[in-house]
């Protein structure tokens, strides 16, 4: 009878055991997928460069790349900024280079302060320090055609930086596991290689990264 009882004291100490370690594999386990879900989480390219396409730098919010943001924002505002300006200056130019041909055409041409193409001249300057209505108008030409060539070029830089956001975001998305390790080593590995016919030394270059 004892015995009988001894022997049913240790199995439930064992099973009590077994049932608190087994509830402690559980949690484990559930804390391993939490962390797995956390630790590698990989972002998808292509859902990277949709959403950079559709708002600039979101695909990079998407990489969690959030340092990139003032990079990529930066290079946008820059851009707009070059293209309002230049485009402004180019409309001024148009202005008085058409405004100065039809007053000549006309015989009306004056240096009137409220005609455009007086109005442009810079501080201090008249149309006979600037070399005469003929030279003047020569100018107004080429200012004309350089802010427009500058304008157009600005805008292309803006394409420029959309299209590198996008490959940045696909790229970075694509790259977003990828391992680089701390561990750079040199090994080197000398071997002497002996034959009849002599010997032989061999050095062997081991680069680990």
């Amino acid at each position: 009878m004892l015995i009988l009882i001894l022997c049913g004291l240790c199995l439930g100490l064992k099973a009590q055991d077994t049932t608190r370690v087994t509830g402690q594999d559980s949690a484990a386990v559930v804390l391993s997928h939490r962390d797995s879900v956390r630790l590698y989480w990989k972002p998808d390219a292509m859902r990277a460069v949709w959403m950079g396409a559709i708002i600039p730098g979101y695909g990079q919010i998407y990489n969690r790349s959030y340092w990139k943001l003032p990079i990529v924002y930066g290079a946008f505002f820059g851009c707009a900024y070059a293209i309002t300006w230049t485009n402004g200056m180019y409309t001024d130019y148009k202005t008085a280079y058409r405004d100065i041909l039809t007053d000549r055409d006309n015989g009306t041409r004056s240096e009137d302060p409220d005609k455009s193409y007086i109005a442009i001249l810079p501080d201090g300057y008249t149309i006979s320090r600037v070399g005469g209505f003929d030279t003047w108008t020569t100018t107004l030409s080429n200012q004309q055609n350089r802010y427009r060539r500058y304008r157009d070029l600005s805008i292309v830089a803006a394409v420029a930086v959309y299209a590198l956001s996008l490959i940045d975001a696909y790229v970075d998305a694509q790259l977003f596991d990828y391992d680089i390790s701390d561990d750079l080593s040199l090994q080197l590995d000398p071997t002497l290689n002996h034959d009849p016919f002599g010997t032989s030394a061999e050095l062997h270059l081991a680069f680990n990264f």
